[in-house]
């Protein structure tokens, strides 16, 4: 099955991280996944949220939001975080990116990533989990090289990659990283978080006016694993000098 973009179904959007975007931020890069680019970046804070403190361990979380004119027409720019698609990703993102950082070796100290969408055309919240684990890690060689920490307190690599299944013609196929064109007519749309161990952080799906049976999910967890195994490959690109995957 060809693609509209003559992608073949396995096939990733041209992925692109650059590292060291903005002067002041402890980590930056910029992700593209096709024409969909995110600004993730690593901000350092020496105390921990409230709650934490006197505990010992630090503290990951994450912000995302979506610029007005990222999307085709105009989005009224969000005011709040309190609620909706933003806090949901928001939120995944946190929970994706505590899932690799050793919280006690951190010390009583936050990170903030904020993952701003520059342009969206599909896969954001994706893209987000992929560009800010490597803001992340960015963020954490640079405190370690300025001894405020006394190791890179990372524990595994993160990426993320949505799966979709597409029917033509009584055939369903699997789709890997979908644009806004296959996100918006596609009848089933997941999104998979994975470790370079093969592990899942979350997946998140749903049907749109159908069903998926057990063979189908199991065929996109495949293809999320290669899909984010070529992942990990870029980012290692970034990151691999000082944090390579394990082989």
């Amino acid at each position: 099955m060809k693609r509209l973009d003559l992608r073949l179904p396995s096939q990733l959007r041209s992925i692109k991280i650059t590292p060291h975007i903005l002067d002041y931020a402890e980590g930056s890069v910029m992700v593209e996944f096709g024409k969909t680019r995110v600004l993730c970046a690593a901000s350092y804070e020496s105390k921990p949220p409230s709650w934490l403190s006197g505990s010992g361990a630090g503290w990951v979380t994450a912000e995302y939001g979506m610029l007005p004119r990222s999307t085709h027409t105009r989005m009224k720019r969000e005011k709040t975080q309190t609620g909706g698609r933003t806090q949901e990703i928001s939120r995944l993102v946190g929970r994706s990116l505590r899932s690799c950082v050793d919280l006690k070796a951190l010390g009583e100290k936050q990170i903030m990533i904020d993952c701003d969408v520059i342009n969206a055309d599909g896969g954001t919240r994706t893209a987000a989990v992929t560009g800010g684990f490597v803001a992340l890690a960015l963020c954490l060689k640079k405190l370690s090289d300025l001894s405020e920490i006394k190791s890179i307190p990372l524990k595994h690599y993160v990426s993320a990659v949505s799966v979709g299944l597409q029917e033509d013609n009584l055939i369903t196929t699997s789709l890997l990283d979908l644009n806004y064109e296959e996100d918006c007519d596609i009848g089933t749309d997941m999104n998979f978080v994975m470790t370079d161990k093969n592990d899942f952080i979350e997946i998140q799906g749903t049907a749109e006016e159908g069903t998926f049976s057990k063979q189908q999910l199991l065929d996109m967890m495949g293809l999320a694993e290669i899909g984010c195994g070529q992942l990990f490959l870029e980012q290692e690109k970034v990151i691999g000098s000082f944090f390579p995957l394990k082989r």
